[in-house]
């Protein structure tokens, strides 16, 4: 396996951060063309970071994060992270308005788009393929699931058949392509989730972005959590189970992370208290342990 940041230094030949950014998009599921109030497991609040509370634009979020970490790396560079919503949700002419407006901060090397298979045209990929002759992009699909029953449960609204399609279609372009998983979904135990690893190994995906379910606050989760709570997995657990689903997939797969950490105002469980390179040091640790890499 390579891990993400080795190999973004490896495409990119410098050291880079991704900024989050929310462009002021929306989703299908959200302004009742396929739903309202979204996925029952999302409030977008847990998306963006406290360098960009109270801006507006892009360029002013792209500022106030590259001062974030400007102090720590001077020599860093940027990814401009279209990740709150559904980062293509929008016309075309602005989806280039906002990537260009992002390309054009100085020391933004680059684009991560995170949008729905649900929201691929052949006009989008178009634009898409575009930018990837232009600069680096990666553009991550929201999977969540392998299992149409999961999916229509946590109101998702689309199909993982529509998540294999989108994913072939922006890898045949030449894009990098990437996709992001919730391990832990109500109803999907460790045989299910290990079927998911199987299916995932078969994409052409560049990276996968594994994360923990967490129950969020002002969510319809967290209302259905609390009035029938289901076993959530401790660390050691959680462990346990990536390391059982990485071992399915390939070897040639960058590793973006193994969990999220929401917010602390609005996590409601579980409550690990470990930093992401925390969780990460004692994975490697297990995985040592079982002669892997």
């Amino acid at each position: 396996m390579n891990d993400y940041g080795t190999w973004l230094r490896q495409e990119l030949g410098v050291k880079v951060q991704k900024l989050s950014v929310d462009a002021g998009f929306t989703c299908p599921n959200r302004d009742g063309t396929k739903g309202l109030g979204g996925c029952t497991f999302c409030n977008n609040r847990a998306f963006v970071p406290s360098y960009a509370h109270g801006l507006t634009t892009v360029t002013e979020q792209l500022e106030a994060g590259k001062r974030f970490f400007s102090r720590k790396y001077p020599e860093m560079r940027y990814l401009a992270y279209f990740q709150a919503y559904t980062g293509t949700y929008a016309h075309l002419s602005r989806l280039r308005q906002l990537y260009d407006e992002a390309l054009s901060v100085p020391d933004v090397v680059g684009l991560v788009v995170g949008t729905r298979p649900d929201c691929l045209t052949p006009q989008l990929l178009d634009l898409l393929e575009e930018y990837h002759r232009r600069t680096f992009l990666l553009v991550e699909y929201g999977v969540e699931s392998a299992n149409d029953k999961t999916l229509r449960r946590v109101r998702r609204g689309h199909t993982f058949a529509d998540s294999e399609r989108a994913i072939r279609l922006t890898a045949e372009r030449g894009i990098r392509v990437g996709a992001h998983v919730i391990l832990g979904l109500p109803g999907e135990d460790h045989d299910e989730l290990m079927r998911q690893a199987r299916l995932i190994a078969r994409l052409p995906l560049n990276t996968l972005k594994l994360h923990q379910l967490q129950i969020i606050r002002d969510t319809p989760m967290e209302k259905e959590w609390q009035a029938a709570p289901w076993p959530l997995p401790s660390v050691d657990e959680y462990i346990d189970l990536v390391l059982d689903y990485i071992a399915l997939l390939p070897p040639g797969l960058v590793l973006d992370r193994f969990v999220s950490s929401a917010p602390k105002h609005l996590l409601v469980a579980p409550q690990w208290g470990l930093k992401n390179h925390e969780f990460t040091d004692r994975l490697n640790v297990r995985l040592s342990r079982r002669g892997g890499w």
